[in-house]
């Protein structure tokens, strides 16, 4: 078993539970992570949806969460970072929203797809002042020493 990421909420490819998205509580899922290669010295996670805004004709992958620089030692994200905090030492990035942050599911049209992806570093990452992933993935180029990933789709109840 290698390099891995789940959660307690919602298994690969099932479907986020309503209280991770804009239509519940908004809050992010508990995750874990085991297995990481040897050699990580940190961890960055983006969450984002290659879907946006229809997922008939996607124009953009949309970014729901960013952060880096969690220690090496972390293997866990609590429910609800916003309430719990995160692991000491991690720094967040900007959303597509311009916050910091998770912010759930909200898709305008359609059922979407939302990956959690953990990339395990062989370094710690410079102070990057709430970097967007565009800014964050040239600082992980030659970095990565694996990737961990955890898909789960939502559509929107009416």
């Amino acid at each position: 078993m290698g390099f891995q990421l789940t959660s307690d909420a919602f298994e690969d490819g099932g479907e986020i539970p309503k209280s991770y998205t804009c239509q519940g509580e908004n809050i992010s899922p508990a995750l874990l992570w085991v297995n990481p290669p040897e050699g990580t010295k940190s961890f960055v996670l983006i969450v984002d949806d290659p879907d946006a805004p229809d997922p008939r004709a996607p124009k953009m992958t949309f970014v729901h969460w960013a952060l880096y620089n969690i220690p090496q030692t972390s293997s866990t994200l609590l429910k609800d970072e916003a309430k719990n905090g995160v692991s000491n030492g991690s720094m967040p990035g900007l959303n597509d929203y311009k916050k910091t942050g998770y912010k759930g599911p909200c898709p305008p049209i359609g059922r979407h797809r939302y990956f959690f992806k953990l990339y395990a570093l062989d370094i710690v990452l410079d102070d990057l002042n709430q970097p967007t992933k565009s800014e964050l993935l040239p600082a992980m180029e030659g970095h990565i020493l694996q990737e961990a990933v955890l898909m789960g789709t939502y559509q929107k109840y009416k």
